[in-house]
């Protein structure tokens, strides 16, 4: 085989690899959500692939001659790789849960079989390519160093941008198909009588069916952006109604004719801080970190005329679809500053806000690097002398994270109040938690009052009820702050 088309196979099989890698992520997010474990789970799974296809590849190299092997290799790990989508949403849709078990499975039915066919194609090149043992290290070093290039192409061009201007069916279609492809044109260079007709056929045959079963299982997602799976239903209760879904997350409720009314707990709580927050109907100055349906920035400008909000949402698809479904009418009081919010959070002026509302969602768990206590003292540096920051957030078993949450905000602020049900803040069950924080004494009072008026049952601690709800939470640091695993025990 020439050595320049051993070098573009191996690069090629690598960087599909990659993709099909980086990909496995946005499959599994509507299901699963998007985690640390979420990705820990996708590259266990894949190198485990990665391991097993190139030893068993060497070892059938060795016995097969590879002239009758590489073209069905390229087409039957191209086939698979197409038949991932459907295999995910099939499994997906089965109720696995969304724990380490469920991501693991669910990335090795889809991924583990693909990324163990293509990983076979390099040694199967590399016996093609060495005619004496005085040359092995050379081939075997050019071809490695080919196949870790590949999978770096791979890696860069998916990430930065393939997810970002295709929705995902399309780009796995696309490599599959490219696979397939390849194999077919390779198949009569290495000797067409050496290769199996049935296994091909049957290989393309998977490929097509596989497609075809993709369209119609269809795909969860209205709109699949660079981030989010995310679709906007109509409430059958309330036809003015709309929710918005993000991965397996019900994230925002916002009614299109009466933006004051607050469907989700979680909202209701913050509507407790907010209306009780200053005198009620002044106008304030409000920085949103996270917007998705920004049913709050939507709230505000309807209770507190003259708001100014700036809203600090990662995915500007969600801006655009909260625009187009959600009510969405941005102008110079509501703002939408896209991108990274704790990078946006830096170019914020010094004592500019009266509030900030931490809002921002990675699937259930708040991502970690808008948990800590450096994040906190940006918050701090962008807030006036009495200004408040409130955050909603989700924890479940031992609540280890909102514990320990709860015990960053005391490392930064003078005074903590943490709002939620008389069970979840006894620690007997889970849900949505929101919590104050401020350099100002907070008036409890006035929020427990705001909460019996709407019949809603959230209690309100602080001082030393926090510091017992706490317990031995830790302080999340940009050093450490295992958010997923607080939120989600091993065991």
């Amino acid at each position: 085989m020439p050595s320049l088309l051993a070098g573009a196979l191996v690069f090629f099989t690598s960087a599909a690899v990659l993709v099909l890698e980086i990909l496995a992520g946005r499959l599994l997010a509507p299901y699963v959500g998007v985690t640390l474990e979420t990705f820990t789970g996708i590259i266990g799974v894949v190198l485990a692939g990665i391991a097993f296809g190139t030893w068993y590849g060497g070892r059938l190299a060795d016995r097969v001659d590879p002239r009758t092997t590489l073209a069905p290799m390229l087409i039957v790990g191209g086939a698979f790789g197409v038949a991932s989508l459907p295999l995910v949403r099939v499994f997906g849709n089965a109720g696995l849960g969304s724990g380490p078990v469920a991501i693991v499975l669910l990335a090795t039915v889809g991924f583990f079989l693909p990324s163990a066919i293509l990983s076979a194609v390099s040694p199967t090149v590399v016996k093609l390519q060495l005619s004496s043992l005085e040359e092995t290290g050379a081939v075997v070093g050019w071809l490695s160093a080919l196949g870790t290039i590949g999978g770096l192409f791979g890696t860069f061009v998916t990430g930065f941008l393939l997810v970002a201007t295709a929705p995902t069916p399309p780009i796995i279609y696309g490599v599959g198909g490219a696979l397939i492809l390849s194999g077919l044109v390779l198949w009569p260079y290495l000797h067409k009588e050496s290769n199996n007709p049935t296994l091909i056929a049957a290989a393309v045959v998977l490929a097509l069916g596989s497609g075809a079963l993709s369209q119609l299982i269809g795909s969860p997602c209205q709109l699949e952006s660079a981030y989010f799976c995310a679709s906007v239903s109509v409430d059958p209760d309330r036809p003015t109604g709309r929710l918005l879904v993000l991965d397996q997350l019900r994230h925002s409720y916002v009614d299109l004719e009466d933006p004051t009314h607050l469907e989700f707990s979680y909202a209701q709580g913050m509507a407790h801080v907010l209306e009780t927050f200053r005198p009620p109907g002044e106008p304030l100055d409000v920085l949103h970190i996270g917007g998705g349906g920004f049913s709050l920035p939507q709230y505000l400008e309807v209770t507190r005329p003259g708001t100014f909000s700036r809203v600090l949402e990662l995915d500007d698809a969600m801006v655009a679809l909260a625009q187009e479904e959600l009510g969405l009418d941005l102008s110079e009081d509501l703002q939408a500053v896209t991108g990274d919010a704790r990078i946006n959070l830096q170019a914020e002026p010094d004592g500019a806000y009266d509030l900030v509302i931490g809002d921002a969602f990675g699937g259930q768990a708040v991502p970690w690097h808008l948990t800590t206590v450096e994040l906190l003292e940006d918050v701090q540096r962008v807030l006036r002398p009495d200004g408040v920051y409130a955050i909603n957030l989700i924890d479940y078993g031992n609540l280890g994270f909102a514990r320990s949450e709860a015990a960053t905000l005391q490392a930064v602020f003078a005074h903590v109040a943490v709002i939620a049900p008389p069970e979840r803040i006894a620690t007997r069950e889970g849900g949505n938690f929101i919590m104050v924080a401020a350099d100002v004494p907070i008036d409890v009072d006035a929020v427990a009052r705001h909460a019996l008026d709407t019949d809603d049952d959230d209690i309100v601690i602080t001082g030393a009820d926090v510091d017992e709800f706490v317990g031995d939470g830790m302080v999340l640091s940009d050093e450490y702050a295992p958010v997923d695993q607080l939120m989600t025990p091993l065991t």
